[in-house]
């Protein structure tokens, strides 16, 4: 075994090759012989991790490839890390450029006062710099240790990233007691795997060494409806079951829910923010006495926390100081979610902590438990009449009465903090979220298409507009609204409905289609404008991630388009009906044509939001179907 080791050692030596030192046929690589149109390579990404009783040490050394100038960006790098009670401390840093000049190896390393350390927030600091002089055909490099102050923690190995990866090393030592559970999604084959106890003078055991090494990993491409890529990369995650300390009851791993919903409500922080009495500042509580019904009362406690105080922007499932939050009307997702819950506590309306993974973040493996898995907390509420909200004040576009999308089908760990009875379930919203477009246009004789176009979205359809719309501008907005069709001119756009919470957002836009492929005797339309389904995403043979849309929709696009004077209609598309085997996605278009006007309507539901990657194929075959009707256009001709 140890002759295997010392194997294993040498050959990923050779592989990786310590700092400064460098092939000069690394710097002459001009393309990725596993991955042609990579803009950048990384030549390793080698990590070495020692888990002791007392702290852990990691240290990393990565090397990329600049192939084309693409890829300038890789000279800027960002590492995040834990600072608060010096749980994390970054040290010995090194970086530098390397590249060929006139045949000679040149070097410049980073200037170390030019490495900042900034403040996030009151856990979190980042490491910023960049690499000097960054060209085509350099190689950037950089090495540095972390130190966790917490025995045992071990890192994810994480093998795939967005560029192709030469060569991925994970060497780690453990301590005598410490216990893992050890879960890879690998599918590449493994260049080195080996696994050996490690032994002290007499012999005796003293821990155990792993040793891994994958080579030629393609980089991970997105795939549309899916969760972040950290969900299915190929990647190895280690899960702390045992310590030798018999009485280590500590974050960030208690492994079973119990314990860990008995650690949170043990958290002192928690315990004196669930208990805190807020200083009414806009005399909420006088205006909830007014109003006799919960959705009445609950509707403006939220309202008035969403609209008076301001979102930092960052997530916490934890809170450090929600009174000092109040008083400056701005906090995370926590604090600002848990001055909602002090108001409907101090108005008699109870609600629970819900501790919830956003779509952004990645899943939560309900298998292994652990608080850091989750990145927010928000609430829930059942009313007097029996209905379910969940309560979210971090955007001002969230109401009250809808989930928000970033929150769907995510698994949520809901805590009754009275009973100390807690729910661990996927959280969805089973009432499907409606879109409406209704289109009445004009077809020209010159191919042109004009008219009016008028669009109903409801729900956490409508939250997400409404969010793009102060995100991207109007300009940016309008041609989202259009597809992003260069033939398309939105001439005007009027919305309505912005802040009642209770009616769709409506759109209304006047616009000008230039009708591609038209010519003298022909015209051709496509009657799928303003929709959402104007591309097909489901065209890849395979797919490694599961199937996410995020809401049960329902979809209704209504088409009038008057036919122009001295043109017949050629050919028309037919009325047709079509459905998943168990219903989940069904497809309908009704068409009809009287006195030289043509109306076609289509619905599409979706009984289902989540479909495993095993049914991706059934996923592909519908959708293909439903796109060749979608497609399928009026011809008219003329007379």
């Amino acid at each position: 075994m140890l002759l295997l080791l010392l194997c294993a050692v040498m050959v990923s030596k050779g592989q990786t090759q310590p700092y400064g030192q460098i092939d000069i046929a690394d710097l002459k690589l001009t393309a990725c012989d596993f991955e042609k149109d990579a803009n950048a390579l990384v030549l390793f990404d080698k990590t070495e991790v020692i888990a002791t009783s007392d702290v852990t040490t990691i240290t990393r050394h990565r090397r990329v490839k600049i192939l084309n100038d693409k890829a300038l960006n890789q000279a800027d790098v960002v590492i995040e890390y834990t600072s608060k009670d010096h749980f994390e401390k970054i040290t010995d840093m090194q970086a530098q450029t390397l590249y060929l000049d006139n045949g000679v190896i040149k070097t410049i390393p980073v200037d170390k006062s030019l490495i900042y350390k900034q403040i996030s927030d009151k856990a979190t600091k980042t490491l910023k710099f960049s690499f000097p002089a960054v060209r085509t055909g350099a190689v950037v490099e950089y090495t540095y240790t972390r130190t966790i102050d917490f025995p045992g923690a071990v890192p994810n190995w994480n093998i795939q990233e967005n560029l192709p990866v030469r060569y991925s090393t994970f060497d780690l030592k453990i301590s005598t007691g410490f216990s893992y559970k050890i879960i890879p999604r690998v599918y590449s084959e493994y260049d080195k795997n080996v696994k050996e106890a490690i032994r002290g003078g007499l012999g005796d055991s003293t821990g155990a060494h792993y040793f891994w090494a994958v080579k030629n990993t393609e980089s991970f491409r997105d795939e549309p409806y899916t969760t972040i890529p950290e969900d299915n990369i190929q990647n190895t995650r280690f899960f702390l079951l045992q310590t030798p300390y018999a009485d280590m009851k500590l974050w960030p791993t208690p492994h079973t829910w119990p314990l860990v919903v008995d650690l949170l409500l043990r958290d002192d922080n928690l315990i004196e923010d669930l208990k805190r009495s807020l200083k009414d500042d806009y005399n909420i509580l006088p205006a909830v006495k007014q109003l006799k019904t919960d959705d009445e009362k609950i509707r403006l406690m939220f309202n008035m926390i969403k609209n008076n105080v301001k979102w930092n922007k960052r997530y916490h499932w934890i809170t450090y100081d929600v009174k000092s939050a109040w008083q400056k009307k701005e906090g995370h997702s926590a604090e600002i979610n848990l001055m909602l819950y002090d108001f409907l506590r101090m108005a008699g309306i109870k609600c629970n902590l819900v501790y919830i993974s956003t779509r952004s973040h990645g899943r939560v493996d309900v298998d292994l438990p652990n608080m850091n898995d989750f990145n927010t907390m928000v609430l829930s509420v059942t009313t007097s009449a029996k209905k379910n909200y969940i309560l979210d004040a971090t955007s001002p576009y969230n109401t009250y009465d809808s989930v928000p999308f970033k929150l769907l089908n995510c698994y949520s760990l809901t805590l009754n903090v009275d009973t100390k009875k807690y729910d661990l379930k996927l959280l969805k919203d089973e009432n499907p979220v409606k879109k409406a477009v209704f289109i009445n246009a004009q077809i020209k004789p010159d191919g042109k298409l004009e008219g009016t176009a008028h669009i109903s979205s409801f729900g956490c359809i409508k939250t997400e507009k409404l969010q793009d719309y102060t995100d991207m501008g109007e300009i940016k907005y309008k041609e989202k609204f259009g597809s992003g069709d260069n033939n398309l001119k939105i001439l005007s756009l009027q919305r309505e409905n912005m802040e009642a919470d209770s009616l769709p957002l409506i759109e209304s836009a006047e616009f000008r289609l230039d009708l591609s492929g038209s010519d003298e005797r022909y015209i051709y339309v496509t009657p799928t404008l303003f929709t959402s389904f104007n591309k097909n995403p489901f065209l890849s043979e395979k797919r490694q991630a599961d199937i996410d849309f995020g809401i049960q929709g329902s979809y209704s696009i209504k088409s009038l388009y008057k036919v122009p004077a001295g043109y017949k209609i050629d050919a028309l598309p037919q009325g047709v009906s079509m459905a998943m085997p168990d219903k989940s996605i069904a497809f309908k278009r009704i068409v009809s044509e009287q006195d030289g006007q043509i109306l076609i309507r289509f619905n599409i539901d979706f009984a289902r939001s989540l479909f495993s990657v095993d049914e991706y194929p059934s996923i592909r075959d519908f959708y293909k179907k439903m796109f060749e009707m979608l497609n399928e256009q009026i011809v008219l001709k003329k007379s």
